[in-house]
């Protein structure tokens, strides 16, 4: 994984829960100080997906295999992102009435310990969410380091075979130097042979000739 996917996966992670935790705050707000509120959960979630695109370009430029793994995740932070986009639209489109916020308020201990039973509950899911996110980094983490062991297992082995090449295209070298050296040899047997006959097909002729020189004068 490269440095910069990795740092905007980190920021995504921490604006995916604090952006869990602004949506949970904000059903306790009314008035100015929710429409603040939704304000910023909106802005942090132009932010994420930015985030998200930046990450998306980066990865299609990666490896294949690694390219498959974190294209998997981005999927999951797109879902994720999704899910908190329809929580903050429903959260903008509720208006309460101030009736409504009376009822709240005279509902006593009763409707406080519910409301605060829920704010635990969105709580513990933007804290799940934040473990989850952390899992995500170190299992990528864990991918790309095995994804460079293996990545430096193959170089090692194209090395070896690169060297086994080189050493048997210098023994076929020695070896044609030896075909040819015994080529040389065997023309320069065959032209003494044929020189060597030529020489005995002479003397075999002179000594006939002298054979029959002597024999015409013995018996002249």
């Amino acid at each position: 994984m490269s440095e910069t996917f990795e740092g905007s996966e980190r920021q995504y992670c921490e604006l995916s829960a604090s952006l869990s935790k602004k949506c949970t705050s904000v059903t306790l707000l009314d008035g100015e100080q929710k429409k603040q509120k939704i304000s910023e959960v909106k802005a942090g979630i132009d932010e994420a997906e930015s985030l998200i695109r930046k990450m998306d370009v980066e990865a299609r430029n990666l490896p294949p295999n690694v390219k498959a793994v974190l294209l998997a995740k981005l999927r999951e932070y797109k879902s994720d992102l999704n899910n908190l986009k329809s929580e903050i639209k429903r959260i903008a489109s509720t208006n309460l009435n101030q009736a409504a916020r009376d009822e709240l308020l005279e509902s006593g201990m009763a409707d406080a310990a519910a409301v605060s039973a829920d704010q635990r509950g969105r709580l513990l899911i933007s804290t799940e969410r934040l473990n989850k996110s952390s899992d995500r980094v170190r299992d990528s983490r864990r991918t790309m380091l095995e994804t460079e062991e293996l990545g430096v297992s193959l170089l090692q082995d194209l090395h070896q075979q690169r060297q086994s090449l080189l050493h048997a295209h210098g023994t076929l070298h020695g070896v044609d130097e030896n075909i040819g050296k015994s080529k040389k040899i065997m023309t320069n047997i065959s032209r003494r042979m044929s020189r060597n006959k030529w020489i005995i097909g002479f003397m075999v002729t002179v000594l006939i000739v002298a054979i029959i020189l002597i024999l015409y004068f013995k018996l002249k």
